[in-house]
């Protein structure tokens, strides 16, 4: 039985995602770096740390990742100034639906907490959550299953009884070792061959993820 639904936020609850991608490769073009495309998909789900390593492995250990990353987070933030943060279709409905029906609620992001709160209190959806697991309070990010685990921990269920709603391929495969129940709601990435075997289900969005919810 289902007693728990535990969310990613970046690319599921929030377009952000997208607006990474965009910031990212304004920085690169103007930096002439090639490959940011390979790059961002292998960061996707990752912590702070984690991409970090992935840039230097990709453009060598003297590249100032610090300087690139705080250059694509003035546009970043930037665009969230001007156009408000970008809620993902059915986030509302589903999470209206999850707390009539008394399922717990969680997030696992690889976000820093600190990050995460914001945006939840930007968009005035942080009271829905009973818990929040960021990427800083885990000593191994995804795709490792230690974030996942936590949150399950600290709602109180075991992993079995969760539903995990993701987009990143790493945070599928955090989910899936950690024993969770993975739907994916596809984002920049589609789900791999290697992926599909690791999903309970695929839709094209929350409202459909809430219609499957309400079938069971």
């Amino acid at each position: 039985m289902i007693k728990a639904v535990v969310f990613d936020m970046d690319g599921v609850l929030f377009d952000t995602e997208r607006l990474v991608s965009v910031a990212w490769s304004q920085v690169a073009k103007e930096e002439a770096m090639e490959g940011i495309d390979m790059v961002l998909k292998d960061c996707i789900g990752r912590s702070y740390e984690d991409t970090r390593l992935v840039f230097l492995k990709h453009y060598g250990e003297t590249f100032d990742f610090e300087g690139f990353r705080t250059k694509a987070g003035k546009l970043f933030f930037k665009d969230i100034e001007d156009n408000g943060l970008p809620i993902k279709l059915g986030v509302h409905e589903l999470l209206a639906y999850l707390k009539e029906k008394g399922y717990k609620i969680g997030l696992a992001s690889s976000t820093k907490k600190q990050g995460v709160l914001s945006h939840l209190r930007e968009a005035k959806i942080e009271e829905y959550f009973e818990v929040i697991v960021g990427g800083d309070m885990v000593k191994h990010s995804k795709p490792n299953p230690e974030i996942y685990q936590m949150a399950c921990r600290l709602l109180g269920v075991e992993p079995s009884e969760a539903i995990c709603i993701e987009d990143s391929l790493n945070g599928i495969r955090s989910a899936s070792s950690a024993g969770l129940n993975v739907i994916m709601v596809p984002d920049l990435i589609e789900p791999t061959e290697d992926i599909l075997p690791l999903l309970h289900k695929q839709f094209a969005s929350l409202l459909e993820v809430k219609a499957y919810l309400e079938q069971m």
